[in-house]
């Protein structure tokens, strides 16, 4: 039986599992879509190792990055994002077990075709909340719509702002705001990304990465406000449809 999986810490957010397992379902494929969840990224050494059937892996957080040393080769725009969310397995016959790691990344395809149908002619400014793996594929994203962003981290770093400096000038001018953090995703859907929500208005598109829940707090105070919001479920699913072209490219 194939085998392919997702590796992250935790993966109790995860819906890749289930889609996956429907998917195979529904085309009669004799798969299964198995969940690692490794502290560590040097682990996906190991768990390749120990399942010689794998094919396919996704990836998540907090690994996107920390994954790269242990794989063999990257693609283009892989490379230029630096970061990987799918790596596709490829083993080398007669080697006693050994295997060839190819990293790729799916985020882009996603997000650049899920937000893409939102977008208005004054979207032209985005803020991107977060500095980790997806945040990058988001800002490469952007950078190829021909969007101006300007990212947004906890602490001060050269280039980026802080939460303290997002003010109700700064959303009026940056409408377009992006999620890339873990804040809100279950089970810690109390939390948000510290935003003055009561300067939003109709010109503001909010789009969350996370999709566990389907409506996080960051889409519900937006959406009250009457900002567009929208969640990373369809995200998910486009990223899912390219993995499997990037796992099984002669399909």
């Amino acid at each position: 039986m194939e085998q392919y999986g997702l590796i992250g810490y935790p993966l109790g957010h995860s819906f890749s599992q289930r889609f996956f397992t429907k998917r195979f379902e529904e085309d009669g494929r004799d798969a299964a879509y198995l969940n690692f969840e490794i502290p560590e990224a040097r682990m996906i050494v190991d768990v390749v190792r120990e399942h010689p059937d794998l094919r396919g892996l996704n990836c998540t957080i907090p690994h996107k990055q920390a994954i790269i040393p242990y794989l063999d080769e990257l693609d283009e725009t892989a490379r230029e994002i630096g970061a990987v969310n799918v790596v596709r397995i490829t083993r080398c016959p007669g080697k006693n077990g050994e295997f060839y790691l190819t990293g790729f990344n799916s985020d882009i395809i996603g997000f650049t075709d899920s937000l893409r149908p939102l977008l208005k002619p004054h979207h032209r400014q985005a803020l991107v909340l977060g500095t980790g793996g997806a945040s990058k594929a988001v800002c490469v994203a952007l950078d190829r719509l021909g969007i101006r962003w300007k990212q947004v981290s906890r602490t001060p770093r050269l280039g980026q702002f802080t939460y303290a400096d997002i003010t109700a000038d700064t959303v009026r001018c940056y409408p377009l705001i992006i999620n890339c953090s873990p804040l809100g995703m279950y089970p810690h859907t109390d939390t948000c990304p510290d935003l003055p929500y009561e300067a939003l208005g109709p010109d503001n598109l909010l789009f969350d990465l996370v999709y566990n829940p389907v409506e996080t707090l960051f889409m519900e105070r937006g959406a009250a406000h009457g900002a567009t919001v929208k969640n990373g479920l369809e995200m998910l699913y486009l990223q899912a449809i390219a993995s499997w072209k990037f796992w099984n490219p002669s399909e």
